[in-house]
């Protein structure tokens, strides 16, 4: 938590490189848990 804190008050300086690092942060989570998703309901089944 304390580095997604820092790494949010660092980025803040740099508005651009911000918006599109945590743009691809938020879509590789996304892509992760869809896919964690879809394996544990592959092995439940």
């Amino acid at each position: 938590m304390g580095n997604s804190l820092y790494n949010k008050i660092y980025l803040g300086r740099r508005p651009a490189l911000a918006s599109k690092s945590l743009m691809a942060l938020a879509l590789a989570g996304a892509v992760a848990g869809c896919g964690l998703a879809w394996l544990l309901l592959r092995t439940m089944k």
